[in-house]
């Protein structure tokens, strides 16, 4: 298919090269301004604009232990804060939201890297937070962008960003070591020192929640109407955040590829910075030109066929929840492969995963009998309130012939598929196959809650 194929068609594949331009592209150029011995002020104005948010005293205890010494990584959030300039874009909403959410895991070797998108409509554990106005929230199930707004509900980053890294790494298993926060403001200057951005969706689009009205056909957007063609949802494909990410990337080849052609003009190439690094926030050990520009220079010297993007491998929850239409849960056991290999900094075969992923195995389908080897009244039937809320369907809760250490996962012949699925959501617990005798209940997976119960992901 030629270019102007795709381009009639709306749909411009990005590259890998040019996703990594879009964030890294700024910082290896203002680099150069700076080395160039003539603009030293530019690259200090630029430096100065980039803030600094301290999470660490935020974070907590009982964090995932850095299982890849010398592999990073990083927590990429696109801010929809609803203060200023982006009161606009919600109605009622004082605090903080994450638009996008993203892992970039870079290898220690620096060979390979790999970024992996969170949808926003994750159904997911979210821990208590700080809320920043003195309060601490409740740990329950939502959405995972929810963490970002209770953490912002001030409107600090760094509050925003120490819920949101507690609750991936809650999540995923994976030590986050830095985090970037761009707001969208920052987006809409960097497209506007572009003199905007060629889309050409083949139909109109009027997304009234989006502020956007769009005809068919190629056209030249920026302003609010780029802002509004990311985040467009509802009116535009399926409606779902899926489909979102996928235009979010078409749009950022774009962006890519105007910068390679409109930045060797000064002028907007101090625009294009100005608007990118004075929209960014980071970790106190990522603030900064130069190590902005150490993270980039590791990255751009990766092989194109070692950088894999993929977003993380889900289903409808309505699957298991029939009346909830709106978000998705993770598939397991993909799920938990994929970030197992991250934490011990393995690299993923994208096409395998893909292909282990085309036939989930819904929660709702696996039969569960909970058995309580802890001693402690109610343990069962709390694990069991757990599991339902996950969407399992637990058939009978008990106590187990005797005490037990260590949490298992066991399954008769036949079963398991289902018993790994539940057995990849307890870190550290293997399925095995048991003899099944007279009392074994016929398809149903059997979980022993041991004393050493590691939680549920």
């Amino acid at each position: 298919m030629d270019r102007e194929t795709r381009r009639r068609r709306g749909r411009i594949r990005l590259t890998r090269r040019g996703r990594i331009v879009v964030w890294s592209g700024g910082v290896l150029a203002t680099v150069l301004i700076a080395a160039s011995g003539t603009a030293a002020w530019v690259y200090q104005d630029l430096d100065g604009n980039i803030h600094a948010a301290d999470v660490d005293d935020k974070l907590g205890v009982g964090r995932p232990v850095n299982a890849s010494p010398g592999s990073r990584n990083i927590l990429v959030v696109g801010s929809d804060s609803r203060s200023g300039d982006n009161a606009a874009y919600g109605r009622d909403l004082s605090t903080m939201q994450s638009d996008t959410l993203m892992v970039l895991h870079v290898a220690a070797s620096r060979e390979w890297a790999t970024v992996v998108s969170l949808p926003r409509d994750s159904w997911v554990s979210v821990p208590a937070c700080e809320r920043g106005d003195g309060t601490v929230s409740d740990p329950h199930h939502f959405k995972i962008n929810e963490a970002f707004a209770i953490g912002g509900t001030s409107g600090g980053v760094a509050g925003a960003a120490a819920c949101t890294v507690k609750t991936v790494e809650q999540n995923t298993g994976l030590r986050i070591d830095h985090f970037m926060s761009v707001d969208f403001q920052g987006f809409k200057g960097m497209v506007n020192a572009l003199d905007g951005i060629e889309v050409c969706p083949g139909t109109p689009i009027h997304d009234r929640k989006a502020h956007l009205d769009l005809d068919a056909g190629c056209q030249t957007i920026k302003d609010e109407k780029a802002l509004g063609y990311v985040r467009a949802r509802y009116s535009v494909g399926d409606g779902s955040d899926l489909g979102r990410i996928g235009r979010q990337q078409e749009f950022l080849e774009a962006v890519a590829a105007r910068a390679q052609q409109k930045l060797t003009s000064p002028k907007a190439l101090y625009g294009f910075l100005d608007s990118a690094t004075a929209s960014l926030t980071t970790d106190k050990a990522l603030a900064g030109i130069k190590p902005l520009y150490s993270l980039a220079s590791e990255v751009k010297d990766i092989p194109r066929d070692r950088l894999t993007f993929l977003t993380v491998p889900n289903y409808a929850r309505q699957a298991d929840v029939p009346g909830d239409r709106a978000n998705i849960v993770w598939q397991y056991p993909q799920a938990a492969s994929l970030f197992t290999s991250l934490a011990r900094d393995k690299e993923v075969d994208k096409a395998k995963l893909e292909a282990a992923a085309r036939h989930p195995v819904h929660a709702r389908t696996v039969r569960v009998r909970v058995l309580n080897g802890t001693g402690t009244p109610g343990r069962a039937a709390q694990v069991a309130d757990t599991l339902r809320t996950a969407g399992f369907t637990v058939t009978s809760i008990g106590d187990a012939p005797g005490a037990a250490a260590g949490t298992t996962v066991s399954h008769p012949p036949g079963l398991a598929a289902p018993a790994q699925v539940l057995a990849s959501r307890l870190p550290g617990v293997t399925a095995r196959q048991e003899t099944p005798d007279a009392e074994s209940p016929t398809g149903v997976v059997t979980l022993t809650v041991g004393t050493e119960f590691g939680g549920f992901r």
